[in-house]
């Protein structure tokens, strides 16, 4: 490509020069800067092919002097390669850009009130508008109800009766729905390996397994089986459930941990589903894969970061308690269930 002509270095080109190039409106521009959808692939080409021959920059100090506002969200997160957690950020990401926001990041290392201090204290000194916090723990929560830091504070997963401003899965009902589902294939009861403790979805599936055992009737299992959502931590436990006869159903809190249990009952000979029907919470894009396939309970992340994202526009435009409905899960049923051993 040529080099700019030494008329146009002059002065900074402005997205209006941009605009003129590609031969496009300034909104179309902007657009594509945004990240938005709704713009042609050959537009958006024309539009980077003027951005990269003119030089273009965004300046952003400019347009905080123009308007008093940064724009700019903070989000804090774990230290984590879980699916769901990287799943949300890029949801809540793609939905501030469609906004006109930007997203600033920054990983929480050790779960302690410290640690997350330090980690919003970093978001803040980047002149956010509002924090958002991935991270649905108790520590967190102790932390963003105990602390006023001048800008609103979204927990994703939060406690909806602790905390004013959360978006969430329903996670209670998707636990029953896998709950349910086992039930209804004739199990006598179906046994739980839990998440963590300290987090917020573990106990949500919790509460969601032992209210449709109460429901229907069924013998409720001591929660003897849990993990730190990690595939070794589920095959740690499904050793143990392997030993056990009487178990012919097992609800997993996430897809790793259910995956860990399948290789656990696989090594002890004990065949899914004919000996035991296994489900899992999550829905990963492996999850359909495996052998046999999961049954999984989905969770949609990209309504979960919108919905996160919608509640922070409406607490910055002034709405002073908004909230947002639980996003609905599903089940998805596979060949890893079905009817208990005759």
């Amino acid at each position: 490509m040529p080099a700019r002509p030494a008329s146009d270095r002059r002065r900074a080109p402005t997205m209006a020069d941009v605009a003129a190039r590609a031969g496009v409106s300034h909104q179309t521009v902007s657009r594509v800067l945004n990240g938005m959808p709704g713009v042609r692939e050959e537009t958006a080409a024309r539009v980077h092919d003027a951005i990269t021959f003119l030089g273009y920059r965004r300046n952003l100090s400019a347009r905080l002097l123009a308007s008093s506002r940064s724009r700019t969200i903070g989000v804090a997160t774990w230290g984590t390669s879980q699916y769901g957690p990287q799943q949300t950020l890029l949801a809540l990401d793609l939905a501030a850009r469609q906004s006109g926001y930007r997203v600033v990041m920054t990983t929480l290392m050790t779960m302690t009130e410290l640690g997350t201090k330090a980690a919003v204290e970093e978001l803040l000194e980047q002149a956010v508008e509002a924090v958002v916090l991935v991270i649905p723990h108790e520590t967190v929560l102790r932390f963003a109800t105990g602390i006023d830091l001048g800008v609103p504070v979204l927990v994703v997963e939060g406690d909806l009766s602790r905390m004013p401003l959360t978006a969430g899965v329903d996670n209670i009902e998707g636990a029953a729905l896998a709950t349910r589902h086992l039930l209804g294939l004739g199990h006598r009861t179906v046994f739980h390996v839990a998440g963590p403790p300290g987090w917020s979805e573990a106990q949500a599936r919790i509460d969601g397994w032992r209210m449709e055992l109460h429901a229907q009737g069924a013998p409720v299992p001591p929660l003897r089986w849990g993990g730190d959502w990690s595939s070794r931590s589920g095959y740690d436990a499904g050793r143990s459930l392997a030993r056990d006869p009487d178990v012919t159903a097992v609800f997993c809190a996430n897809d790793q941990m259910a995956m860990g249990v399948m290789a656990a009952l696989r090594e002890a000979g004990r065949k899914v589903p004919d000996d035991v029907s296994v489900v899992g919470f999550d829905d990963l894009p492996e999850s359909e894969f495996l052998d046999p396939p999961l049954t999984s309970v989905r969770q949609d992340f990209a309504e979960l970061g919108r919905r996160a994202m919608g509640l922070v526009e409406r607490v910055l435009s002034g709405d002073k308690l908004p909230s947002a409905d639980l996003v609905p899960t599903s089940l998805v049923v596979r060949r890893s269930t079905g009817a208990p051993p005759s």
